[in-house]
């Protein structure tokens, strides 16, 4: 081993002992260790070697993404998905185009897969500047668009189901223009997070052309088999909107975000931070149509939980909290949905 090697161990290791043996008890260094210490089950589990490969490529992904991420999480972001096959130039293509520049005007940044059609079109439309690429890595594809290729916001991704955590994780809405398995994969995905509260709710944009039926049919099929077998709720139906210009689709996005902020869940109450504080008439409303959803007491104005301290630029929002029985999310979006509603009445 050369002297470069031994040093760099050596740094490794003080830098593990450091980690294992510090005395705080904070929940950043606890996680810190507990990285660590699943490595080391890796060993103690004799795990094959492609259960290895898979784990450490897995987390140097996801390490790796994250870091990139990082510095822009004040910024809200779009997740853009469509046919990588769409040709420059093709209605759909523009399209793309001018809603990426749209959400751009309104303050957004945007996340494609970085390759062409669809993904190439929204980067052009927002600009580098403006623009994340989570490419996948595959046999048959020319690779990342020209015009992202050399950007630091580039993640290149192994796997599917880690790339698919980051165009979830970081978004605060998607966009799916029309596309093949992949663009329903990826639609399904969020779909079926949002209904799970597994991922935190967000406004879902199917953009088509005027006079086209692409997303019509889908939805089509949707109500007729899906909620019609009783596989899904109606509510349910809440967590998409189909809409046919960038105007339209931009507007769904910032209204969505136009009174409601995001949420949190604080031990046994739900905390939805707002942007402007809601009337008392209005707290009465929510508790008259929303009382499905509170597993006991009421819907009621409050200011910052202790435990949302570690979010120091979000403690002075105005903010309704409530007992959530977290038994049905399409509930929880019509109920964004009302309170958006509401505050464009004052």
């Amino acid at each position: 081993m050369t002297n470069a090697k031994l040093q760099k161990t050596d740094e490794v290791l003080k830098a593990v002992q450091k980690t294992l043996t510090a005395e705080g008890k904070d929940l950043r260094t606890l996680l810190y260790r507990d990285i660590l210490f699943n490595a080391l089950k890796c060993q103690r589990d004799e795990l094959d070697i492609l259960d290895l490969k898979l784990i450490n490529r897995a987390l140097a992904e996801l390490r790796h993404a994250a870091s990139v991420f990082k510095p822009y999480r004040r910024f809200r972001k779009v997740s853009i998905f469509g046919s990588a096959r769409e040709p420059k130039g093709s209605p759909y293509y523009e399209l793309a185009v001018r809603f990426a520049h749209r959400l751009v005007e309104k303050g957004f940044m945007v996340i494609t897969g970085a390759a062409s059609g669809i993904m190439q079109a929204g980067i052009e439309g927002a600009g580098l500047r403006n623009s994340f690429g989570v490419n996948i890595l595959l046999p048959f594809e020319k690779g990342l668009a020209k015009i992202i290729r050399d950007d630091p916001k580039v993640v290149r991704f192994k796997y599917f189901f880690t790339r698919k955590i980051f165009f979830v994780m970081e978004a605060d809405a998607v966009t799916l223009f029309p596309g093949g398995f992949g663009t329903h994969d990826e639609g399904f995905e969020v779909l079926t997070l949002l209904q799970t509260g597994k991922a935190p709710l967000m406004p879902v944009v199917l953009m088509e052309l005027p006079g086209e039926n692409y997303w019509e049919t889908w939805d089509r099929f949707i109500r007729r088999q899906l909620l019609a077998r009783g596989f899904i709720s109606a509510e349910d139906l809440s967590f998409y909107k189909i809409v046919r210009s960038p105007e339209e689709a931009v507007n769904y996005i910032t209204s969505y975000y136009s009174t409601y902020h995001s949420l949190r869940q604080v031990r046994d109450k739900l905390v939805i931070r707002l942007e402007k504080e809601l009337k008392d008439a209005h707290v009465r409303k929510l508790n008259d149509m929303f009382q499905d959803l509170v597993e006991s007491g009421k819907i009621f104005k409050t200011r910052a939980f202790p435990e949302e301290k570690d979010e120091p630029n979000l403690r002075s929002r105005p903010r309704i909290a409530f007992a959530y029985n977290r038994k049905s999310a399409g509930r929880l979006n019509e109920m964004i949905l009302t309170i958006n509603k509401l505050g464009r009445s004052f």
